[in-house]
């Protein structure tokens, strides 16, 4: 693009931005709080045909009266809101892809200064996360973006049609990107068309990276979409899997994190895997096991107690194998209790347990 064109392109938008805040003066003097500059304009990264990114916060519903969205020449403009508690509280979280909005905003207007208050307040929130080690908590907003993926996957798998396989597979590739971004504790700080750049830079990639990343967008059959969307789900889970190894501390159980937990375990599943099991009911127990491996897995994970993996017992012909080794992973877990000296609250009568409980 040569000067003369670039300068053109640069007065147009001077002149859509005086527009935007003439009308959020004289229409919306309570109800827009900031209007701010991101996208390819704000990063000098643009072309001829780049649209004026916006980035309007609203305080009230009345707001979003200023939205508009219109064609000028032959580049379409869309003027939109952004509420404080929904993108503007995402992005400070890190829960958007969208974090340079609000950490590299280019402010152009403030109705007032309280606002500009508010908005550095969740900048700041958002800038101090990212100025944290990596660790449990962005790993964690990872793990969400991979679960997200393993469900698309699952569509991609259930789809019969390609256009509805190959969309679960953009699914399936925008939340793992999403989720690469947050096991490196970063965000995208230029457009769609610089993403691949940019997480070529990170840290924290997959071995081939860029390969598997490509196969999923180059794949031309229904086998091939599915087979190139697995394996990059898998890097990125393997990936995950070992971050997680490598960065999060695991709880120590201990007399106060431990409290309650055997007693829940036996309330909420013993007799019930008792039942099922007399009764040979065989998805009672099925159910029964799954609620089991559930509570053990949460508390390995949230308490550090010892990991149970009770499932591979599971035999619908031979219940009792699966009950022998649920009796047995729970005389362990009593042992977690008495190594940090906590004792089962177990009682033989009502007056006893009365008692105790009214002493509180």
């Amino acid at each position: 693009m040569d000067d003369v064109n670039r300068q053109k392109i640069l007065i147009k938008n001077e002149k859509l931005i005086s527009m935007v805040i003439e009308r959020a003066k004289r229409d919306f003097p309570e109800d827009i709080a900031i209007i701010g500059l991101t996208g390819s304009f704000s990063t000098g990264d643009f072309h001829e045909k780049s649209d004026l990114d916006l980035i309007i916060i609203n305080n009230e519903n009345q707001g979003w009266g200023i939205s508009s969205c219109f064609i000028l020449e032959d580049i379409g403009y869309d003027i939109y809101c952004t509420p404080w508690e929904t993108r503007i509280e995402d992005a400070a979280n890190l829960e958007s892809q969208n974090i340079s909005c609000l950490v590299d905003l280019q402010i152009l207007y403030c109705a007032k200064p309280e606002y500009m208050e508010k908005f550095n307040m969740y900048k700041q929130r958002g800038l101090d996360t990212l100025a944290k080690p990596i660790g449990k908590e962005c790993i964690s907003r990872a793990k969400k973006c991979i679960d997200q993926a393993k469900q698309e996957y699952a569509n991609a798998l259930l789809s019969e049609d390609i256009g509805s396989v190959r969309y679960a597979s953009c699914e399936v590739l925008s939340n793992l990107v999403i989720a690469l971004t947050n096991l490196n504790n970063t965000y995208f700080k230029r457009g769609l068309k610089r993403y691949l750049e940019e997480m070529g830079t990170y840290r924290y990639i997959p071995e081939h990276f860029e390969i598997i990343y490509m196969a999923v967008i180059d794949a031309k059959t229904i086998d091939e979409i599915r087979s190139a969307s697995y394996t990059f789900l898998k890097s990125i889970n393997d990936l995950y899997n070992k971050m997680y190894k490598d960065f999060v501390v695991p709880p120590v159980p201990n007399y106060d994190n431990l409290g309650g937990t055997y007693e829940e375990l036996w309330s909420n599943y013993l007799n019930k895997m008792l039942a099922s099991v007399e009764l040979a009911d065989k998805s009672y127990a099925y159910h029964a096991a799954m609620g089991i491996q559930n509570f053990l897995d949460e508390m390995t994970e949230s308490r550090g107690t010892k990991k149970f993996d009770l499932m591979q017992y599971f035999d619908s012909d031979h219940l009792h194998l699966f009950k022998d080794q649920f009796l047995q992973a729970m005389d362990e877990y009593l042992e977690e209790y008495n190594r940090v000296g906590r004792k089962v609250e177990q009682y033989d009568t009502f007056e006893q347990l009365y008692n105790r409980y009214m002493m509180v």
